[in-house]
């Protein structure tokens, strides 16, 4: 399917503060696929292991990185598994804990960003394969004797985050963020790990619209009548970010070693939770329309609230009990 199919024009019904408005994204692109239709599949589970165990955060910001994008995203991150104003980051992951493994554990609602490290040398360059990524986490626990991370086997879950000068492999073409899990013989030990992408230099309004528009349908401002959504705490890269670490973060803790719990028989192209929802942020969504969220005063699209009165624009998952995507915005 076309990149164009999947963006359809938009049509704004803005008010201000707290009440609803809707309006069409097109959603994040990811590795290998395209958007499944929550109509057609469902979730299964396959009888791996999910991250039950209280989860340790290690961010690596490799590149060059501002404070006010870091801010944005570290904030996110906190609003995990922190009390914030309702519907909130925290009652988001609330779908996420539903998933259990055998023994009926369910994945777990407690995190702590344990440790960072800012890689600003390029260790492995600017250019990045899909692979280099577990090479990145490999020398932020091994090469860095004053200030390296923690390999953690029982509770770790790795965050590579690239600058927005940095390219991977497939970025802003078929992909804006994956997870996966590392190999022994490149990092020492099996964990999962995730990588996101900074597209506001490169593909804004392939990777954060709709905080941008796509070249073809006018750039990052607006063009042939369709406009764009202010960024809900005014970085576009940043905020673009937050709803792709979501969606890894949401599978890879449901999913961590591909074995777990996705749809189809495939696990070597499996469509897990998120995936199922890709494109739904609030009531009505599906279809290429996102549904019903919120507009703040200053313009900014958010159906989040988090910590320090942050406002965050997130995708939905699909809830294992109601069998749809579901998230606290709901309004029905």
């Amino acid at each position: 399917m076309s990149r164009l199919c999947l963006l359809l024009l938009l049509s704004f019904s803005c008010v201000e503060a707290a009440a609803p408005f809707s309006w069409q994204r097109r959603p994040p692109l990811r590795p290998d696929r395209l958007a499944a239709s929550s109509e057609l599949v469902d979730v299964a589970y396959h009888m791996g292991p999910v991250v039950a165990a209280p989860a340790n955060i290690y961010t690596i910001w490799y590149g060059k990185w501002e404070a006010a994008p870091q801010g944005i995203i570290r904030d996110f991150l906190l609003s995990l598994s922190s009390p914030s104003p309702s519907p909130s980051i925290a009652e988001w992951w609330r779908t996420v804990r539903l998933y259990a493994d055998q023994t009926g554990s369910n994945v777990t609602g407690s995190f702590v960003l344990a440790g960072e490290l800012h890689d600003s040398a390029y260790s492995h360059g600017a250019t990045l394969s899909r692979l280099a990524i577990q090479s990145i986490i490999r020398s932020a626990v091994t090469a860095y004797p004053q200030q390296r991370l923690p390999l953690d086997p029982h509770g770790g879950l790795y965050l590579v985050l690239t600058s927005p000068d940095v390219r991977v492999e497939d970025f802003c073409r078929e992909v804006c963020g994956f997870h996966y899990f590392t190999f022994p013989d490149i990092v020492g030990v099996t964990v999962p790990y995730a990588w996101v992408g900074h597209s506001g230099s490169q593909c804004p309004g392939m990777c954060a619209y709709p905080f941008a528009l796509p070249d073809y349908m006018g750039g990052a401002g607006s063009g042939g009548g369709i406009q764009v959504l202010g960024a809900p705490n005014g970085d576009v890269g940043a905020d673009g970010m937050v709803s792709v670490i979501a969606h890894e973060l949401a599978e890879m803790s449901s999913n961590p070693l591909i074995n777990a719990w996705y749809a189809g028989s495939d696990p070597a192209a499996p469509t897990e939770i998120a995936d199922l929802c890709i494109g739904i942020y609030g009531s009505g969504g599906g279809g290429g329309y996102v549904g019903s969220v919120f507009k703040s005063s200053e313009g900014g699209g958010y159906n989040l609230n988090g910590v320090k009165g942050r406002r965050f624009l997130v995708q939905w998952v699909w809830n294992p009990v109601k069998k749809t995507c579901f998230g606290p915005n709901a309004i029905d």
